[in-house]
């Protein structure tokens, strides 16, 4: 990738994460988003619809043709395999159209690509893809205020996605930098970022 500086940005669901996101592109980087990415995998004509019927079943895709999150959801909170099943078919996809979106921002010369990853730490193919980890991190019950505040779920189902993702020690362990996004304001949230910002190419 010559120049380019490949950034790989994960944090707990509420961690603030986005906002660092939004953040670096204001700087100038490429940010590649997978949940994004996921999501356009799963919506009516979707490039993983039609293996996920055929994997699943015609109860998990709605009248409109795309994935019933709700009933996915509930499926994969309750069965470890059924979560691999859904996994194997998504991350494969995922992969391909990161490549894709990182080799056309390249292209339009961005110095610094931003792999928006929640589950970096899990998956062992992502550490060797990027040069530096970057890791936005608070407590545990602030990311639960902060998901009921914003999606207004109850305080279980929050927790039961903390612990389906990568424990806080083990985010932190693989670290190369630590946002401590607690207490802060979105101008000194940014003032952060800016600071971070010279080792990535910014």
């Amino acid at each position: 990738m010559g120049e380019v500086f490949r950034l790989g940005l994960t944090g707990g669901i509420g961690s603030g994460k986005s906002t660092v996101a939004t953040l670096l592109a204001e700087l100038g980087a490429a940010v590649i988003d997978a949940d994004a990415i996921s999501r356009q995998l799963t919506i009516s004509g979707g490039l993983a619809m039609g293996a996920i019927a055929a994997e699943f079943g015609a109860t998990f895709v709605t009248p409109e043709g795309a994935l019933d999150r709700d009933r996915m959801r509930a499926l994969v909170h309750s069965d470890a395999n059924a979560r691999r099943r859904l996994e194997a078919i998504i991350h494969p996809l995922v992969g391909q159209q990161t490549l894709a979106q990182a080799e056309r921002a390249m292209d339009l010369g961005h110095h610094c690509i931003v792999f928006d990853v929640p589950l970096l730490v899990e998956s062992p193919s992502w550490r060797a893809r990027v040069d530096h980890v970057l890791v936005v991190d608070c407590t545990p019950e602030i990311q639960i205020s902060r998901v009921m505040a914003r999606n207004q779920l109850p305080r279980a189902d929050i927790e039961k996605i903390i612990a389906s993702q990568a424990s806080r020690a083990q985010r932190l362990g693989a670290a190369d930098s630590v946002l401590f996004n607690v207490d802060l304001t979105l101008a000194e949230l940014g003032t952060e970022v800016r600071q971070l910002a010279p080792r990535f190419g910014l």
